[in-house]
């Protein structure tokens, strides 16, 4: 099964140049099969990591970005993988 680790985070007004310098910079324990990251408007940054494990795998998670670069606590999504149809 391939689970998708989503990680979400919005970066103080200004500072999403150094929030997404800050994700970037992170490594991730262990080996995701794959590991995207992407920007948007409002200073977002989003991490997406696939993983071959079970859906209630215990599985690494990139951690809380420093405080004076976030305006909220991370956002963190889980999924498996479906058949497309």
């Amino acid at each position: 099964m391939t689970v998708a680790l989503m990680w979400e985070a919005r970066a103080v007004p200004g500072r999403g140049g150094d929030l997404l310098d800050w994700a970037r910079s992170q490594d991730v324990p262990g080996t995701p099969l794959r590991r995207e990251t992407f920007r948007a408007p409002g200073d977002r940054v989003l991490i997406i990591t696939w993983w071959d494990a079970p859906y209630d795998a215990q599985l690494p998670e990139l951690p809380e970005p420093p405080g004076e670069l976030i305006t909220r606590p991370v956002h963190r999504w889980r999924f498996e993988s479906v058949a497309s149809g």
